[in-house]
Formats: structure tokens, C-alpha cells, sequence
């Protein structure tokens, strides 16, 4: 057992340190402009799950592979050529035929405004009838991946959930096969309510994320995810969340881990969103074995790109537990890269680790030279 109080894989025994299962859309990016009347815009790949892996792999320099289905077409040749630039290992991919059309299955596409001031952030998605929602149970050899292959990691979540009545079997499917291998499972809430709205609503969210939450090691969400995803409520929190309230949170926290005994490890974001460019941006993270860990709390955060600020949280986090084997560190490391990520443009980072390490620390911002 370690620091962490997880027990993980040797990485000698493994050929990924990390392997995450999710769906990854272009993402159309209209800069400083509105999706409605911008004429040219900026591409880019994103996806919770997949943003987890390519974070620990480009800035903390693990082993990653992610489990996911393309359209062979241009379009799917693109994002497999960005997915490559950020050298997350594609032999996991399906490639599904293109029917001409992409009446019958797609590649997902996401239209994201990033927001300034009073106009908050805007995601757009059109992902019906992808090819990653057409993965079915029995379509990937889990047991050869996480067992003959190995893995130290596995991370999924309720963004994939969303999209496709097949995709929550196909999460259960992997997660059986994980624990069976000793694989550390990580899942991320991610509550979109526009992914489930045709199918269900916040009620089969609620059905299918707790459903999969009982099977897992480590949850993580933010507010609006644990109270729509497993119906734990904070009480007293006001409804634009202007101020952070930790005592409110590890209550959260606690309800969680009473509820599922299965769960090691249960980490938090906390945001609070004075405008769209200002943010107040913290962390806790909880152990069965070892308690609570804050992390440094950093006020009027200036935000560029909030999108993929959790998912870098998530991956700095799993980066620390895995490597560090330490709470307090791998919650401080997942804030500082969640700060990094949201000042730069993407879903992704484009931090260092020795960035990570330094902000951790406390450095500033000064010019360097």
C-alpha cells in the first residue's frame, strides 16, 4: 500500500502507465469571435477522457494509450495525425468505414467559444451517431490490453457515458476487466446536461453514473457533477458559486465515501466564477486511508481557455498518486497544471512538468529570460 493509499501496478510489468477510453472531436475554435458569425477557425483534438491521457503523457512524460473509434475519412485521418502530435499511442483505435455521407457514423465535431468577461465559455457539440458510441461489448480485448499487455491506470467517465446507450456497457465491460488485472480505475463525473438531454435527462444519469461509480477506485467531479451525476447535494451553496466553501465540499466528500465503500480516492475542483476571465480555482482530494489534502488556493485566476482545466486537474492528480504516491502532492500538482492549462488555448496542455513543479511550489509569474 502506498502513500497514496492505492495499490498500483510496477510500470516494469506494464506497457502503458495509463489508458483512457473516451470519445475525441475536432474542435473548431473561433479565437477571440462567436461561433454564429466567425469565418475562420482554429482545430484543434479534445475529449475528457482522452485530454486525461495526453496530459500525462505530453507533460508528465508517462506511457498513455487511449481506446477509441475513428471514421476512416479525412477527417478521421486528421484527428488521429493530432492525437499522434501528442504522442498518446493510437493501436487501441477501431477504424469504422466511411459510408460517404456519414448518414450511418461520423467523426464528433465540437464548436468552442471560449468566453471573456460577462460572456461566458460556449460549447456547441454534433457528435450524434459517432463511431466511438458504435464500440459495443466484446468489440475490445480488455482482459489482452490490461492483463497480457498491462496497464497501471485505466480512466473513463460520464462524458463517454453520454453519448450512446452502448457506451455505459462498454465502460462496465473495461472496468470488470481492470479490476481483474489489478488496474487502478478513475472516473470522471463530467456532467454535460446537453449529452443527456435526449436520452433520459439528469434521472438516467443519475442511473448509469452510479451504476458505474460502485465499480470504481477514484471519483472525481466538481459541484454540479456530484449532485447531478450521484444526487449528493451541497447545502448552502449559492447558485452561481461565488465563493468557495470547503467545509461545504468535504461534506460532499463524505456523503460520497459513505455511500461507496468501493472508493479510495474522491478529489474536487472548486471554482468559483467572478466572470468568465476570473476565476477563483482550488482542489481537495480525499483518501480512505489517509484523510484530506487542499491545495494551495489560487484567487482571481486569469483564465484564457477554461475548457480542459479539470481534465489537466485530473491528470496532474494521477500523475501524483501514481508517481509521487503522495495526496497532498498529487492534489497540488493537479491544480497548478489545471491553472497551466487555462492559459494557453485547447482542450490540452501545453505545460511542462518542470512548469507543474515550479507553480506547485509557488513560483510566480515572472518574465524569464
Amino acid at each position: 500500500m502506498s502513500g497514496s493509499g492505492l495499490e498500483i501496478r510496477p510500470a516494469a510489468a506494464c506497457r502503458y502507465d495509463v489508458v483512457a477510453l473516451g470519445e475525441i472531436m475536432l474542435r473548431l475554435d473561433p479565437g477571440e469571435g462567436r461561433i454564429r458569425n466567425e469565418r475562420s477557425f482554429r482545430v484543434w483534438e479534445g475529449g475528457g477522457e482522452y485530454n486525461v491521457a495526453r496530459g500525462l503523457r505530453r507533460c508528465f512524460g508517462l506511457r498513455a494509450a487511449i481506446v477509441t473509434a475513428f471514421v476512416d475519412n479525412e477527417i478521421g485521418r486528421l484527428l488521429e495525425d493530432l492525437v499522434l502530435a501528442g504522442g498518446v499511442d493510437t493501436s487501441q483505435i477501431a477504424w469504422l468505414p466511411f459510408d460517404g455521407t456519414g448518414r450511418d457514423v461520423r467523426n464528433g465535431l465540437n464548436f468552442t467559444e471560449r468566453g471573456f468577461g460577462v460572456r461566458g465559455a460556449v460549447g456547441v457539440s454534433d457528435r450524434a451517431h459517432t463511431a466511438a458510441g458504435r464500440l459495443a461489448p466484446g468489440d475490445v480485448d480488455w482482459h489482452d490490453l490490461f492483463g497480457a499487455q498491462g496497464a497501471r491506470w485505466f480512466h473513463t467517465g460520464g462524458i463517454y457515458a453520454a453519448i450512446s446507450p452502448n457506451a455505459p456497457l462498454v465502460i462496465a465491460e473495461a472496468i470488470e476487466a481492470a479490476r481483474a488485472h489489478g488496474v487502478i480505475v478513475s472516473y470522471d463525473l463530467n456532467y454535460r446536461p446537453s449529452l443527456w438531454r435526449a436520452h433520459g435527462g439528469v434521472d438516467e444519469a443519475r442511473r448509469v453514473n452510479r451504476e458505474l461509480v460502485r465499480q470504481v477506485d477514484v471519483v472525481i467531479g466538481n459541484e454540479e457533477d456530484f449532485t447531478a451525476c450521484l444526487g449528493l447535494e451541497i447545502d448552502g451553496v449559492d447558485e452561481n458559486l461565488t465563493q468557495l466553501d470547503t467545509e461545504q465540499f468535504q461534506t460532499m466528500i463524505a456523503r460520497a465515501a459513505t455511500t461507496y465503500p468501493n472508493l479510495q480516492i474522491i478529489a474536487t475542483t472548486l471554482r468559483a466564477v467572478h466572470s468568465a476571465t476570473r476565476n477563483d480555482w482550488g482542489a481537495i482530494a480525499w483518501s480512505r486511508t489517509h484523510g484530506y489534502a487542499h491545495a494551495t488556493p489560487r484567487t482571481n485566476l486569469e483564465i484564457l481557455d477554461r475548457v480542459g482545466g479539470g481534465d489537466s486537474f485530473v491528470a496532474g492528480l494521477a500523475y501524483g498518486l501514481m508517481e509521487l504516491e503522495d495526496l497532498a502532492l498529487a492534489v497540488e500538482y493537479g491544480a497548478a497544471h489545471g491553472a497551466l492549462a487555462m492559459t494557453t488555448p485547447g482542450d490540452t496542455s501545453a505545460a511542462t512538468l518542470t512548469k507543474v513543479e515550479a507553480l506547485a511550489n509557488g513560483a510566480g509569474a515572472r518574465v524569464q529570460r
